[in-house]
């Protein structure tokens, strides 16, 4: 049997773990545990000096297995299993001490509760890593298409790249539709460009482009399979117009007798009919009908859209589409929602006829609005002489969001601009803290300031119907305190304007599970690191992008897009991709076939084998969980890189006890008796 030798590695991190740590201690205790060649500290061992000195007495050392304690295993493990294959050791053959998170970070008072903290978990991983075996990574090719999920403009922005490069893209769009929220938009702050300028070429490239597939009105229902081969099943739902016939020529809306409020696309203050293009410049270009508010599906009677139709479009039996297809890597770039503001009673909306969500006003200023572009209050007809502006609705609130939903501060600005630019109003910004962070933010500040917004710092408490007082009848009251000044403010207006947070999609968690992928706290995607890895998720092989991510403006969305084409088109470039090792197997001369293990896996990785009885585990399609290796009532399931002796040495490693580990003898508390 060779004999093991095991290198540790304790790194500083700086202050870090230093800081809190005695390293230099915990370095001379390492020494002497069992089997341990080598134990040094080092100020950085992620920097290449670190990487190299642990390369260096791999190859002098002759060591078998390699210990790293430094901070979390999701930053840095893959920088030293690489660091080990470079010297010519088995990368799994290493593995990673949390000392700083789990440490230092969480005893930041009591450096010898931290120290002996660090042995503690040191002591595991030497005796844990010694139950290693060397594993080699899975090969598989990968599949050149690409699947975008969000047709808003950072999925535009990602099918455009991925495409441009050559590489065929298939989007899916819920909607009717691409275009997402920036297609609701009349102007883009700082610059106030026009919204539809920028952003309806790229739609049209998007649908004219050779090598994107575009399904709008569609939707993703199931995804099978493993980065670089993904089956997925989407669902394309019938438009009941026949798109080879259409040619989006308007006549069919144009004679629909059925108006429903628009919901969707004029964010309620519009009408459209049962048959309708959600707008003007709509990619792609065909209609939808909206078959409960259908006259026909209601009652068998119309038809007028058939009858006008000088192409025959219209197919009231065309049914549903099912289309599967295989993918090699998926992006996701589905979008928020809008908080409804109906959720804070005290702010009026629903209630008070012209309190306005953001959405709302966004609409009635686009010239292509229901109101042409003009500014005025519920009536259609009455220019408001006073606005108010009521920031983070929804967001930095303990009761609904705790967050800052980064774009609100710069669209009240730009809306108090269009409100100036369109009226005479005064506009009063009720703000808690102006946050213009990116570039030319600060500068559109000052500029609406010298345009006369009368900026109040200080949340609103309510917004109140004045009806009843002489003089004020039809007017709201806005009631704040201005803490610039320390007072209660008392503020009358004609309007409203509630600036309402970004949300994650009310599907968002569903999604995830679809996927396979996490949510935060919040409920927005998780990605693989915050700073690190901001668009790759812990599913190899799915991107995230734009605000399902988490909130942020038009020109980050653009770039997180361009960041996860670019991921994309690194994994296609290299045609075969490694897939991490870790995972079950199962024991099947044991196996009793009892299914459990089938009916519980997250990832549809376990099989059946019918003539055999007994069930086998799908190695590309695992992703090492666990779950099914805590489930099996036989025990004959086996996490690779996670035995069961492997974890119990780690746990007897953890248990040593504090006050007899002089001269590196390590004594394991024995558990007392139940």
């Amino acid at each position: 049997m060779t004999e093991k030798r095991v290198g540790v590695y304790i790194c500083h991190c700086g202050h870090n773990i230093a800081g809190t740590i005695d390293v230099e201690e915990v370095a001379l205790w390492a020494a002497g545990l069992p089997n341990v060649a080598v134990a040094r500290d080092y100020k950085f061992m992620c920097s290449s000096l670190g990487q190299e000195l642990i390369e260096a007495d791999i190859k002098e050392q002759n060591l078998t297995h390699v210990v790293v304690a430094a901070c979390s295993p999701h930053m840095h493990e893959p920088t030293f299993r690489q660091a080990c294959e470079r010297a010519g050791l088995n990368p799994y053959l290493f593995e990673m001490a949390n000392i700083r998170e789990h440490a230092s970070w969480v005893h930041p008072n009591d450096k010898e509760a931290a120290t002996d903290k660090a042995k503690a978990i040191i002591s595991g991983s030497v005796r844990r890593v010694q139950e290693l075996a060397p594993l080699e990574p899975l090969r598989a090719p990968i599949h050149e298409t690409t699947l975008v999920v969000g047709g808003g403009i950072a999925g535009i922005n990602t099918a455009l790249e991925i495409a441009n490069a050559g590489h065929p893209v298939v989007m899916v769009e819920r909607e009717p539709s691409i275009g997402g929220h920036m297609a609701q938009f009349d102007k883009t702050f700082p610059t106030l460009d026009c919204a539809a300028c920028i952003l309806t070429p790229k739609m049209f490239d998007v649908g004219m482009h050779r090598n994107i597939q575009l399904l709008t009105y569609s939707e993703v229902e199931q995804v099978d399979g493993y980065v670089g081969n993904f089956t997925v099943r989407i669902r394309k739902k019938a438009r009941k117009i026949n798109t080879e016939l259409c040619t989006g020529c308007g006549d069919c809306w144009g004679r629909c007798p059925a108006k429903v409020v628009d919901n969707g696309y004029e964010a309620g203050i519009g009408f459209r009919t049962a048959i309708y293009r959600q707008f003007p410049q709509a990619v792609p270009k065909y209609p939808v009908i909206d078959v409960e508010n259908c006259i026909y599906y209601k009652n068998g009677k119309c038809k007028a859209c058939e009858k006008f139709c000088p192409t025959g479009a219209i197919d009231f039996d065309q049914e549903d589409e099912i289309i599967v297809m295989q993918v090699g890597n998926i992006v996701l770039a589905t979008g928020y929602d809008l908080f409804d503001a109906r959720r804070i009673p005290a702010y009026g909306y629903g209630r008070l006829a012209n309190v306005f969500t953001s959405m709302e006003f966004e609409r009635m200023t686009n010239a292509t609005g229901p109101t042409g572009g003009k500014v005025v209050l519920r009536d259609g007809v009455t220019v408001p002489q006073s606005v108010a502006i009521v920031h983070c609705v929804g967001s930095r609130d303990k009761n609904y969001n705790i967050y800052c939903s980064a774009t609100c501060c710069m669209a009240a600005l730009k809306f108090a601009h269009l409100v100036k630019e369109k009226t005479d109003a005064d506009i009063y910004s009720f703000y808690i803290d102006m946050r213009t962070a990116f570039k030319d933010y600060e500068k559109f500040y000052h500029r609406l300031m010298e345009e006369g917004t009368h900026f109040i710092r200080g949340r609103v408490a309510e917004v109140t119907d004045a009806a009843r007082i002489p003089g004020e009848e039809g007017k709201l009251i806005v009631q704040a305190e201005d803490t610039l000044v320390g007072k209660q403010r008392r503020i009358s207006v004609d309007m409203v304007i509630l600036m309402s947070a970004m949300e994650p999609k009310a599907d968002a968690k569903g999604v995830a599970h679809l996927f396979g992928i996490g949510c935060s706290e919040a409920g927005f995607f998780t990605e693989r690191h915050p700073k690190l890895d901001p668009v790759a998720t812990m599913s190899d092989g799915v991107f995230i992008a734009g605000t399902c991510q988490g909130p942020k403006d038009i020109p980050a969305s653009v770039g997180q897009g361009a960041a996860a084409a670019a991921r994309v088109l690194s994994l296609i470039g290299q045609g075969v991709v490694e897939i991490e090792p870790v995972r079950a197997v199962i024991d099947e001369s044991r196996c009793s076939g009892c299914r459990i293990c089938n009916n519980l896996c997250p990832y549809h990785a376990i099989d059946y084998l019918e003539e055999e009885g007994v069930s086998r585990v799908n190695g590309a399609l695992c992703k090492g969980c666990g779950t099914c290796v805590a489930a099996c009532p036989s025990q004959v399931i086996e996490g690779q890189h996670y035995t069961f002796d492997s974890l119990m040495s780690q746990i007897e490693g953890l248990l040593y006890d504090v006050g007899d580990h002089q001269n590196g003898h390590v004594k394991v508390m024995e558990p007392e008796p139940v």
